[in-house]
């Protein structure tokens, strides 16, 4: 299975422009799964309310949810794209599953980071998989790589791969995934952005990039540079991530004594 990620620098507000830019991108490379940054669309830096409403859209119902059903179904491909989602009263910092035959899931951001407790609602739908083509995928955006319940809960669910959004400021995920994947004998794929925002007065963003897909045993099989866009696949065989076997004596999650985890 070819799987890989475009890492690129959104700019902010340009919704059909970062769009047709990730369909150019797409449109003649072979890949099986491709995972897109979170807030692709969008842009990350919000500086109201009625930004974040005005840039949100339906999914599955609209433009961008349509587009990517569109390019997924040509190229035969699975994509994970992170975008803001309203619904109702609500908005949401999504990440939408696509297959080649359509729409698949949609995973609300549980974990909201630093002013994006100001703009959305935190997810309400969480941890799921998906079988898609054959493969089991679990959806995750940016922050919840902080919490290791998130990889654990999904790998638990029988997750193969991870999908997973982001926009990374911090330093401490590229080289964090290598153990949620190690810990749970999953692949991922992380797709973050580049570049940095600085609107309405805020102290800029400064994106780390250095998107990765990262393998069961916590290989880097390719990881991007902070400042380059990048557009990288990687051939990987989901059938690794489904043993949990250490040795001959320990299991990953046979092993696991819950009767002793405080909460």
């Amino acid at each position: 299975m070819r799987i890989g990620f475009f890492q690129f620098a959104p700019v902010f507000g340009e919704v059909q422009a970062n769009l047709e830019r990730v369909v150019q991108r797409l449109s003649d490379i072979e890949a099986d799964l491709i995972v897109l940054p979170e807030l692709f669309t969008s842009g990350y830096q919000f500086a109201s309310k009625k930004e974040v409403r005005d840039l949100s859209e339906e999914i599955p119902g609209g433009p961008t949810t349509a587009r990517l059903i569109q390019l997924a179904r040509d190229r035969r491909m699975i994509i994970a794209a992170g975008l803001p989602e309203r619904s109702g009263r609500q908005c949401y910092n999504s990440s939408v599953l696509i297959g080649p035959k359509g729409f698949v899931a949609v995973y609300r951001k549980i974990h909201l980071f630093y002013e994006e407790k100001l703009w959305f609602s935190p997810g309400d739908i969480g941890f799921r998989v998906f079988r898609v083509g054959g493969v089991r995928l679990g959806m995750m955006v940016c922050f919840d790589w902080l919490f290791p319940e998130s990889v654990r809960s999904l790998a638990l669910q029988g997750a193969e791969i991870i999908c997973h959004p982001s926009n990374l400021v911090l330093p401490y995920c590229p080289d964090a995934m290598v153990l949620r994947c190690l810990e749970n004998r999953v692949f991922s794929v992380t797709a973050n952005r580049i570049g940095t925002e600085r609107r309405r007065g805020k102290p800029p963003l400064i994106y780390i990039g250095q998107s990765e897909v990262v393998s069961p045993k916590g290989v880097v099989l390719h990881r991007a540079k902070p400042d380059e866009e990048d557009l990288a696949v990687v051939e990987i065989n989901p059938k690794d991530a489904r043993s949990k076997k250490i040795n001959a004596y320990n299991d990953l999650f046979r092993d696991r004594k819950t009767r002793f985890y405080k909460r």
